[in-house]
C-alpha cells in the first residue's frame, strides 16, 4: 500500500475544488428584459463598459505558457512509463490520463496561479519539499510533483502512479529542468 495515497487523494480533492470554484464564477451575460410592450426588440442590448472581473486580463493570458506545450504527450508518457491519452487542456491546466484498461497513470500540468496555489497547499500541509538547484528561479520537488518558478510564473507537474515514489524522483526532476527552459 502506498503511504502517500491518502495525501495524493486529498491534494486531488483540493485542486478539484479550486478548479470548480474558478469555473463557477463564469457564465453568459444576462438576457435583456423585454421592451415595455412585453415583446423583445431587435435593437442591440446596451453594452456594459465596465470590465467583467471574472475575465482574465489579455496580458496575463497572453504571457502564460500553454501547459500542453510545456509537457508534450510523449514526455508525459515517458514520465508515466505507459501510454497516455492526448492532453486535455482546461484553462491553465493540461491532463494526460491513462487508458481505462490501465495501468493507472496520469500527468497533470498546472501553469500560473493554480501551480503556485498547489505549492502553497503542499507547504501548508507540511509535506516535505526538496529544493531543486539550477532549475528556474526557484524549484521544489516532492514524491509525486515538481514546482518551478521562473520570471514570476509558476508551473507544477504532478504524476499519479501506483508505484514507489522514489522511482519517479529523477524523471520528475529531469522534466522540471526541461520545462524550465521552455518559459
Amino acid at each position: 500500500m502506498n503511504p502517500h495515497r491518502g495525501r495524493s487523494l486529498s491534494t486531488v480533492a483540493v485542486l478539484t475544488a479550486l478548479a470548480v470554484g474558478g469555473v463557477a464564477g463564469c457564465g453568459a451575460p444576462a438576457t435583456p428584459a423585454p421592451a415595455a410592450g412585453g415583446a423583445a426588440t431587435d435593437a442591440p442590448a446596451p453594452t456594459d463598459t465596465a470590465p467583467d472581473p471574472t475575465d482574465a486580463s489579455p496580458s496575463a493570458t497572453a504571457t502564460a505558457p500553454d501547459p500542453c506545450a510545456l509537457v508534450s504527450r510523449q514526455e508525459a508518457q515517458r514520465l508515466a512509463g505507459t501510454p497516455l491519452n492526448a492532453g486535455n487542456p482546461v484553462r491553465d491546466t493540461c491532463t494526460y490520463t491513462g487508458p481505462v484498461s490501465g495501468p493507472t497513470a496520469q500527468v497533470e500540468v498546472f501553469v500560473g496561479d493554480g501551480a503556485k496555489k498547489y505549492l502553497d497547499i503542499e507547504r501548508d500541509l507540511g509535506h516535505p519539499l526538496r529544493p531543486l538547484a539550477g532549475i528556474g528561479d526557484e524549484a521544489y520537488a516532492e514524491d509525486d510533483a515538481v514546482f518551478v518558478g521562473k520570471s514570476g510564473t509558476w508551473v507544477s507537474i504532478r504524476l499519479v502512479r501506483l508505484n514507489d515514489p522514489a522511482q519517479n524522483r529523477k524523471p520528475l526532476e529531469e522534466l522540471a529542468r526541461t520545462v524550465a527552459g521552455r518559459f
